[in-house]
């Protein structure tokens, strides 16, 4: 009994332990505040309505303005919209061409709209903008039935009431053209691949930093503080470049249908994604040694919900939507949608990517020179 006792005592197993209640409490409490967001701020989402229509097209731009539970945008032309669309800075377009009101006023004619979604976005966006259509369609029908029926039926001295029964069965009116740019090949495994690709590197990552740290902490009185630190990013560099090789060739493989230009170009993403993951986890490894696994862990988890895979970055809570600015999932996530399916921003993206793979090295040096053996002494030594 004492050597069971002395058994669960030991630093393993309270360590174990320890890890089993912080992930239940990191990983609940984290994704609970996250994924709040959804519904509850899908009305953060963005349209844009273009209207060349100068006078049925206009009142119902004004009532699509005033009734939708988002943010509306106007006064672009379709050109800007499109692009903007592209970018992921809105996301649908509602177009009401010029020839709206003509084609609303002649029999056996449908008045034409067009609706414009990117599908090179989160789920959420895609399937909400898709029912969104749905509820403009339906609700423009039953407005168009009534407004140019009811008045005929009128003058054939029917009852106002029996006018209104009989115009709200009248034929669809309006002919929605849904038109879905950059689309994703089917499949939720699709969907959700510029995900799970950036995440795989970064558990890879969490778990390569704390060993490389380790194996340059143990070399540093051998080589010095200089050689272990830059033979460790050497290291970095070369396990970063050809790592990703091995799960993108599973997924492209078993995907199919991409160019090998893109194979290279979200190679190289992930080789980029991965050298700035393990030089942004090496600070804590670093700084807290075998704690750090906290640290990481728990900045891995805001990530999830930080990338916008799920959600969009306007969806996010606020200390989210923050996060995701220094997120390095946030830039691969975006980067991957717009070479695997479509999209802009691809330059920005990638400058955001690099900005964090210097800071990370940078402030990964500082935190490794802090905790070198003798830095202190030397320090110490030199001010006096």
């Amino acid at each position: 009994m004492n050597g069971f006792l002395n058994f669960m005592k030991s630093k393993a197993v309270i360590g174990g332990l320890t890890m089993i209640l912080f992930y239940q409490v990191a990983f609940i409490a984290i994704f609970m505040s996250g994924y709040s967001a959804i519904p509850k701020n899908i009305d953060e989402l963005k349209i844009a309505i273009v209207n060349e229509d100068t006078q049925a097209g206009k009142e119902i731009a004004a009532s699509l303005q005033k009734e939708l539970p988002f943010h509306i945008t106007t006064g672009a032309s379709l050109e800007q919209a499109r692009e903007e669309l592209n970018d992921r800075d809105v996301h649908m377009v509602i177009h009401i061409p010029a020839n709206f009101t003509e084609k609303l006023s002649q029999q056996n004619e449908k008045a034409p709209m067009d609706f414009m979604i990117n599908q090179s976005n989160p789920a959420t966006v895609t399937s909400t903008m898709q029912s969104v259509v749905t509820q403009i369609t339906g609700s423009l029908n039953q407005q168009f039935a009534v407004q140019n029926t009811q008045g005929i039926l009128q003058k054939l001295n029917m009852p106002e009431e029996q006018a209104k029964q009989l115009a709200a069965e009248i034929p669809t009116k309006l002919a929605p053209n849904m038109i879905n740019i950059n689309k994703v090949p089917a499949g939720m495994h699709n969907q959700m691949a510029p995900f799970f690709l950036s995440m795989v590197s970064y558990v890879g990552a969490m778990v390569f930093s704390m060993m490389v740290t380790g194996a340059t902490r143990a070399y540093t009185p051998i080589l010095g503080r200089a050689k272990a630190f830059w033979y460790a990013q050497g290291v970095n560099a070369l396990v970063a470049f050809f790592s990703p090789l091995i799960g993108l060739t599973i997924y492209f493989l078993v995907q199919g249908g991409y160019e090998a230009s893109v194979f290279f170009q979200v190679w190289l993403v992930h080789a980029l994604e991965l050298f700035a993951a393990i030089e942004f986890m090496s600070i804590f490894c670093y700084l807290l040694k075998d704690a750090a696994i906290f640290a990481n862990l728990t900045l891995m988890l805001f990530q999830t919900i930080s990338s916008g895979a799920i959600m969009t970055q306007d969806m996010m809570p606020a200390l989210f939507r923050w996060i995701s600015h220094i997120s390095i999932m946030y830039y691969t996530v975006q980067t991957d949608f717009s070479l695997l399916f479509g999209g802009g921003k691809i330059g920005e993206n990638l400058l955001g990517l690099a900005g964090m793979a210097i800071a990370s090295l940078v402030v990964g040096q500082l935190a490794y020179l802090f905790v070198s053996p003798g830095f202190k002494k030397k320090a110490l030594a030199d001010a006096s």
